[in-house]
């Protein structure tokens, strides 16, 4: 699996990625650090990248575009230590399946982890 760390979230997030046999990009190091979060979003959808934040405005943009794609984890609840962060993914990683992440968003707080399968889609 590949993800693409967006700016809120530390880049020592990548090796954790790498001790679950994942690869990672940061976006400061690909030059995003300023970039839209719609521009990121399409960046992981074309390279095949979940997106990994703390930014809630992800969400949104995946269900008001209605996109299988791509999978989200997305740290809610508060300022995170790099370690807490860490620990978080790290347990994320454990719990999942490639395949199951890279269509769902994880919400993950200090208490729990909830799966939203994507797409999301109005309920009548």
């Amino acid at each position: 699996m590949k993800a693409l760390l967006d700016m809120p979230v530390s880049a020592l997030l990548l090796e954790v990625l790498k001790a679950h046999g994942h690869e990672g990009v940061h976006a400061y190091e690909i030059g995003k650090s300023t970039a839209a979060d719609s521009e990121l979003l399409e960046i992981a959808r074309q390279e095949g990248r979940i997106v990994i934040t703390a930014d809630l405005d992800f969400p949104r943009l995946l269900a008001l575009s209605m996109a299988e794609g791509p999978g989200l984890v997305l740290f809610r609840g508060g300022n995170y230590s790099d370690f807490e962060m860490c620990e978080l993914l790290n347990k994320v990683l454990q719990q999942i399946t490639v395949d199951v992440l890279e269509t769902s968003i994880y919400v993950v707080d200090r208490k729990r982890i909830r799966i939203t399968r994507l797409p999301i889609t109005r309920k009548s």
